[in-house]
């Protein structure tokens, strides 16, 4: 299950980054006095009184906009009243009720959903008097509050947390039956399609305009008879090319859905290569210690010498660097060319990501490797590894015990990670090397 969105909403200079800050527990968003201060929209994982949610800091609506209403609100409160959870409607208790709060406050009662508002800078008791005018807004859910000092944010995240939907331990063990794959990569690169031709009908809306895919849409497949939960994701893209509210959203989602999976499947456009946000994307799945292998979509539209797949190939792989144990696999959605394949490398990933090795062998491959290359220092003490293991799988995590773990150089770390590979394979899977005292 994904974790419920918060969004911060309101005026410029009332204080929404002042409580992002305060809530995530440090300066991730830039204040200042200065109103429209925050442009991009920021976003935390947080909990509170063991309740999981990502906090979503967004951009003022600027006040200096010709036309009000449709330019500045409607494209910010409409992306946060389509995709949050709850809507945190921030005002300001020493400015007091604006006809801007007011407008505000009309279209989230039309909107039916669940909103919380909070009436910032009421510094002590003495400022509660000011309180009173908001309750014209006619929002059932008010509290006071000061980002500022801190004053009464215990009681406002109590209020957040009776707002947000109940969690489904239910659901959850649901998909503890299911192969997890997400289906990502940057819009219009064929994730909708590709879906549609494994499942074998038109599940998802297919066009060619880039994004129409605004959430993640979940579809059950069974292959040879194991089921698979197939998450199609909206498209990736760049922060500084998201400029309407839903699609932030909507790359948020995406991220959520990252962090779903067992395996992620990266496809890239093959008209277009591997470019930089399927990077920044891969780089994110590694972080996360997903699975990830990469489908090379529209083929079909390549033409092809002798050795066209193999050059693509290396040139991926030149790309990828220190992250080339990606499985490659060129596919076409539309002509449904090698589709399955997919399902059946996202299994092998899958199952690579669940392996455990025997301590006894891994000994054996510390012993071979550190006599073909004894490991260097970084001071003048002698670098001894004396002992490794698997202490987990799913993902795989790999203790090595040293003497002095601190003085293992970076390049040796990538040697016994390089031969490690070579070994045991553990292919489309980020291990994590550990070095620990003995």
């Amino acid at each position: 299950m994904s974790q419920p969105i918060v969004a911060l909403i309101g005026r410029p200079n009332v204080g929404k980054s002042t409580l992002f800050n305060r809530i995530v527990g440090g300066r991730e968003s830039i204040v200042d006095d200065m109103p429209g201060v925050t442009r991009d929209r920021k976003y935390r994982q947080t909990d509170w009184a063991g309740r999981s949610f990502i906090l979503v800091d967004t951009g003022g609506y600027l006040p200096d906009s010709a036309d009000l209403i449709e330019k500045a609100i409607y494209e910010q409160l409409m992306g946060a009243v389509e995709e949050a959870d709850l809507i945190v409607f921030l005002v300001d208790a020493k400015t007091g009720l604006t006809s801007l709060d007011e407008e505000v406050g009309r279209v989230l009662k039309k909107s039916g959903r669940k909103v919380l508002l909070a009436v910032n800078k009421v510094d002590n008791q003495q400022n509660e008097l000011n309180v009173a005018e908001f309750y014209q807004l006619g929002l059932k859910n008010l509290v006071s509050i000061s980002a500022m000092n801190g004053r009464q944010i215990g009681d406002f995240l109590d209020g957040v947390i009776s707002c947000l939907p109940e969690s489904a331990p239910e659901e959850e063990g649901n998909d503890s039956q299911y192969i997890k794959l997400a289906i990502i990569g940057r819009p219009n690169v064929g994730k909708s399609s590709f879906v549609n031709a494994v499942v074998g009908k038109e599940k998802q809306i297919v066009t060619e305009i880039p994004g129409t895919t605004r959430d993640a849409n979940d579809t059950v497949l069974k292959y040879f008879g194991q089921e698979f939960l197939i998450i199609d994701t909206a498209g990736l893209r760049r922060k500084s090319k998201i400029t309407e509210s839903v699609e932030f959203y909507s790359t948020l989602r995406s991220m959520q859905s990252i962090r779903r999976c067992d395996v992620a499947i990266l496809l890239v456009d093959a008209t277009r290569g591997l470019e930089s946000q399927d990077m920044r994307i891969l780089t994110e799945v590694t972080r996360l210690s997903k699975g990830i292998m990469l489908a090379v979509n529209k083929w079909d539209l390549i033409e092809k010498e002798t050795n066209t797949a193999k050059e693509f190939e290396t040139k991926i792989n030149d790309s990828l660097k220190s992250i080339s144990y990606l499985p490659i696999l060129f596919i076409s959605a539309l002509t449904k060319q090698r589709i399955f394949k997919v399902i059946e490398f996202a299994m092998s990933v899958y199952n690579e990501r669940n392996r455990t090795l025997k301590t006894s062998e891994l000994n054996l491959f510390l012993e071979e490797i550190v006599r073909h290359y004894p490991p260097p220092s970084n001071d003048q003490r002698e670098v001894k590894i004396k002992y490794c293991t698997q202490i987990k799988s799913g993902p795989p995590v790999i203790a090595f015990f040293a003497n002095a773990p601190k003085s293992i150089r970076p390049n040796y770390r990538s040697y016994i990670e390089n031969r490690f590979r070579a070994k045991f394979g553990f292919f489309g899977v980020p291990i994590n090397f550990v070095f620990r005292q003995k």
